[in-house]
């Protein structure tokens, strides 16, 4: 498990200008496909456009993504410079858990498959795009969730969602990362079975009971406009959002799922949904053991309790300023969700 970083002993670097930081990129360069080949020159080459010194820390394996993280940090901390994100959700989470606390701006250039975090700040998905807001803009604070100390930008979970998780990357191993595959996956998860956790939640002083096939939290707000949760405002408003399912069979998951689809999850009786800043979480009947739990796309276990919670300090992203255009398309319209990550 990476560690959150620590709040910096040392004076933190000048704020002086985003637009005007060194940067130092943190990526994948054996991604896989010619896009990520072409990253690395895009990058060098729209910072010589714009005069800006760049350092690119490449990651030739998932396990040393923390590392080069950290370095970055270290980097970016000494010269007062930006550490940039360079990757999907899982990615840009691996850095931001080390960026946090450490007083280093931060900046992403989004290649994942659902990207959500970049779009929820309107960050473009297109590599040209991103650049221009990374080279352009100035930092400002976005709020980070916390599960047991580790970072989560978009949503963690636990019960049947980091099970879909874990089925949606098996299918993609086969046959490739694309909205449709995950997808597919997610009906097949749905149609295997499932069971419901019995759990213990505090919130706000009060315990209660419940049984549920799956506990989402979301601090995503696009994620929650898109699906039909009146949340996004919550979020908005420095809260996090959390989602149970009464315990339901497999045709009513189906039908959540095409609610889901059509932004109307909120709609449905068997849809719990609530805003916190904090939140505990026990399973009696696993004592004080682990529990398999998702964040942003990557499925581990951690130890009981779980805390829920908002992190006492932003993340500080250079992103374009105001509501992004997507997500004021998804407040207005009620456009068709996606089911995602």
């Amino acid at each position: 498990m990476m560690a959150p970083a620590q709040p910096t002993t040392h004076m933190p670097p000048s704020p002086g200008s985003a637009a005007a930081s060194p940067l130092f990129v943190v990526f994948n360069p054996a991604a896989g496909s010619s896009a990520e080949e072409e990253l690395a020159p895009a990058v060098e080459a729209a910072c010589a456009a714009a005069g800006r010194r760049c350092e690119l820390l490449p990651v030739a394996h998932p396990r040393g993504l923390a590392d080069a993280a950290r370095e970055a940090v270290r980097r970016a901390h000494a010269a007062g410079g930006t550490v940039v994100a360079a990757g999907g959700d899982g990615t840009i989470n691996g850095v931001a858990q080390q960026v946090l606390g450490s007083g280093c701006r931060f900046g992403v250039l989004p290649r994942g498959t659902f990207n959500y975090f970049a779009r929820t700040h309107g960050i473009p998905p297109d590599l040209s795009g991103a650049l221009r807001v990374l080279l352009a803009e100035e930092a400002m604070p976005v709020q980070v969730g916390l599960l047991n100390e580790r970072v989560f930008l978009v949503n963690a979970s636990l019960g049947l969602y980091p099970r879909l998780l874990e089925d949606r990357e098996a299918w993609k191993s086969q046959l490739g990362r694309s909205r449709l595959v995950a997808f597919g996956a997610g009906i097949k998860t749905l149609l295997s079975g499932h069971r419901s956790l019995r759990l213990t939640i505090e919130l706000q002083g009060q315990s209660r009971q419940v049984r549920t096939p799956t506990l989402f939290v979301g601090n995503n707000a696009l994620q929650m406009e898109q699906v039909g949760l009146p949340q996004a405002r919550a979020i908005d408003a420095g809260h996090l959002a959390g989602v149970m399912l009464k315990p339901v069979g497999r045709a009513s998951l189906l039908a959540l799922l095409a609610r889901g689809a059509f932004g109307q999850l909120g709609e449905a009786d068997q849809v719990i949904h609530f805003a916190f800043r904090r939140l505990t979480v026990t399973a009696g009947a696993f004592g004080s053991r682990h529990i398999k739990v998702a964040t942003d796309g990557e499925v581990l276990r951690m130890p009981l309790p779980l805390r829920f919670e908002v992190a006492p300090q932003p993340l500080m992203l250079v992103r374009p300023p105001g509501l992004a255009q997507e997500r004021r398309e998804a407040r207005g319209a009620g456009t068709e969700g996606e089911v995602a990550a």
